[in-house]
């Protein structure tokens, strides 16, 4: 009775692994791999699998894997020349085109917004005079100012520079001063 039920468990793992097994792997990118007939690699050359191959997985062992060609045939590799992931060329591809496809779409949307506003800004230029004209008059209380305001950051920028020249000027220069009363005139460096 206990060997039905072993039995009867090794069959139902056999299974298991077997349904598990059927994972599809991917020859890793900028590669040729040989398929061996055997675990060690030391048989019989089945085939070649170069990058972006698919293979299934029929069964790891150690640093080995037990794989099914595309073809129908199934030979050994070593694992560390497979990946789960989907390589990474197709991918790309998919992206490119991705791109391409938003970009079109960009350049129609904005052909219909500039189509817009041109239709937009025709139609309240016959009309009256602006609040804006109004509010710029002169004696207005909250009139914006006639000229473009000044930009401070490259005065703020050339300021910063030129106080970094003059720090390391009286820092060499005093550096040089100690240096000679040390040494009675001699440069040292």
């Amino acid at each position: 009775m206990r060997r039905v039920r072993l039995g009867v468990a090794l069959a139902l793992a056999a299974l298991c692994a077997h349904a598990r097994a059927a994972d599809a792997l991917y020859v890793v990118e900028q590669v040729v791999v040989s398929v061996s007939s055997t675990a060690d690699g030391s048989g019989e050359r089945i085939g070649t699998l170069k990058s972006g191959d698919r293979v299934e997985l029929i069964e790891r062992a150690g640093e080995a894997v037990h794989v099914r060609l595309a073809d129908g045939r199934d030979g050994w590799l070593r694992a560390i020349y497979l990946s789960g992931d989907e390589p990474l060329r197709p991918r790309l591809q998919q992206s490119e085109a991705e791109v391409t496809r938003l970009k079109a779409e960009v350049s129609r949307l904005q052909a219909e917004a500039s189509a817009a506003a041109s239709m937009h800004s025709a139609a309240p230029a016959a009309a009256a005079p602006t609040e804006d004209a109004e509010a710029r008059a002169p004696g207005a209380l909250f009139s914006a100012p006639d000229s473009a305001p000044r930009r401070l950051w490259p005065w703020v920028g050339g300021i910063t520079l030129l106080a970094l020249a003059l720090g390391f000027a009286l820092g060499w220069r005093m550096l040089d001063r100690t240096i000679r009363k040390k040494y009675g005139g001699l440069k040292i460096y």
